[in-house]
C-alpha cells in the first residue's frame, strides 16, 4: 500500500510551499503509472476511461466524496466514458503533498483495482 493512502490532507494557505520537481517526481513514483506531471511540475493529472456514462458518473461521485472528505478539490473534465482528473493546489499555484494524497486515494478505489 502506498504510504500516501494512509495520510490525510492538511490545510493549505499562501504560506504553504509548493513542491520542487524532484519531490513531486518522488511522490509520483508512489502513484499509478498513468498519473503525469505537467511540464512545469505544477499540475498532476490522469485520464480514466469507462464503459458507459453510468460508470463515469459513479467514478466522479467517488472522487467528489474523496474531495469533500479531504477538503481538497480537483478539476474534472467529464464526458461519456471518460474523466480527466487534474490536481494543483490553487492557494500556492502549484503542487502540494495534498494533491498526491488525493491521487493515491483515487488509485485505491475498488473499481480501479
Amino acid at each position: 500500500m502506498s504510504t500516501l493512502r494512509a495520510r490525510r490532507c492538511l490545510p493549505c494557505d499562501g504560506l504553504t510551499e509548493k513542491l520542487e520537481r524532484a519531490r513531486a517526481e518522488a511522490l509520483l513514483a508512489e502513484l499509478h503509472p498513468a498519473w503525469t506531471l505537467g511540464d512545469s511540475a505544477d499540475e498532476l493529472s490522469r485520464e480514466f476511461e469507462f464503459g458507459d456514462f453510468h460508470q463515469t458518473m459513479a467514478f466522479v461521485n467517488a472522487v467528489a466524496y474523496i474531495a469533500h472528505a479531504e477538503d481538497h478539490h480537483p478539476n474534472l473534465d467529464v464526458g461519456w466514458g471518460h474523466c480527466v482528473v487534474r490536481y494543483s493546489t490553487h492557494a500556492i499555484e502549484g503542487l502540494s503533498e495534498n494533491d498526491f494524497i488525493c491521487a493515491a486515494l483515487i488509485d485505491a478505489l475498488p473499481s480501479l483495482a
